[in-house]
């Protein structure tokens, strides 16, 4: 699957999540099997450009090309300088968020709101695709709501102003992430432009990309809510694409060899404290399926020490290992 002139090496791809998908676990997920990542949303206001929250979101140095970063905002000036900024900073992709469904983002008329305003759209997306020389991609719903499904012709435009590959997220804005995703939509946009289209939405086994590959024609897939504490996904989907056959799930001692090693990197991407803090939303998405895990959540909560979190995962595990035994 190619994105403007960079070849990926297959046709999944991490979905930007903010407060997810920084670089410990981008690193991560490429490691295991995805073939492109997108950073977390990165605003286009440019009093916020030097923020610590920020710099952090913008931090690639070493990360396998191509690197790509998502951008937000609602003015087209601001949007485009906003590319530019994060070109100089190594990315190497540029993707435009209007998928968003958060109130904090619509509210601001950026994200998915976006999608009320076709001619907005339109300046946004030409205004950044003039200013960079690096593709620019968007990320977007089927609509507003269920009588403003407007997709396609967001499709149309965006095709038109030179975007070069575009995700749909089989909802409207107003479903948030509730219901069913439906990928009828991003098949029926597949047929009708001639940029490659990446499907977004309740894709959480290797069947089910394998399915909507086959069904809707799209030409990649897109997995957001299923890696967290799953980065396993992409290895396990390429794998059954490959070759039709299921990969068995990971075993006790990769999930814990492979959490603390995922700690350990938040830890030093964020410093000690704040590492340990972010860290914990992670141990409970690896957890989830372990034994004793809402007993496991209430202890590694209340840890502050990086140190001591290390050594109650470890206990944990161990634990794990014994009641498999």
């Amino acid at each position: 699957m190619f994105i403007g002139s960079h070849r990926l090496k297959n046709n999944l791809l991490l979905a930007p999540m903010a407060g997810v998908t920084d670089q410990p676990f981008r690193l991560l997920c490429r490691e295991l099997g995805a073939g492109l990542v997108i950073s977390e949303m990165i605003t286009s206001n440019p009093a916020l450009f030097h923020t610590r929250k920020t710099q952090l979101r913008l931090t690639n140095k070493g990360e396998p090309e191509p690197r790509a970063v998502q951008i937000a905002g609602a003015i087209p000036k601001q949007m485009a300088e906003a590319a530019v900024f994060n070109v100089k900073h190594g990315a190497e992709i540029i993707d435009i968020n209007m998928g968003c469904p958060a109130k904090k983002v619509c509210n601001l008329m950026a994200g998915s709101a976006l999608l009320r305003d076709e001619q907005l759209v339109a300046d946004i997306l030409e205004s950044v695709v003039n200013a960079v020389s690096v593709p620019v991609t968007l990320k977007i719903r089927t609509g507003w709501d269920k009588e403003n499904r407007n997709a396609l012709n967001i499709a149309k435009i965006a095709e038109s102003t030179g975007i070069q590959a575009l995700t749909i997220h089989g909802r409207t804005r107003a479903c948030a992430f509730t219901g069913i995703a439906e990928h009828e939509t991003a098949g029926e946009i597949k047929s009708r432009v001639n940029i490659p289209v990446i499907a977004n939405g309740d894709i959480t086994m290797p069947e089910v990309a394998a399915e909507i590959l086959k069904t809707y024609g799209v030409d990649g897939i897109m997995i957001g809510r299923a890696a967290q504490g799953n980065p396993w996904i992409f290895r396990e989907i390429s794998h059954f694409l490959e070759t039709g056959e299921s990969l068995e799930a990971p075993s006790t001692l990769e999930v814990s060899h492979t959490l603390i090693r995922h700690i350990q990197h938040l830890h030093r991407f964020y410093g000690e404290v704040q590492g340990v803090r972010i860290a914990r939303k992670h141990i409970a998405w690896y957890c989830k399926q372990q034994h004793n895990a809402n007993a496991f959540r209430a202890v590694i909560n209340r840890v502050e020490e990086p140190e001591e979190q290390i050594d109650v995962i470890k206990n944990y595990f161990e634990g794990q290992q014994t009641l498999a035994a």
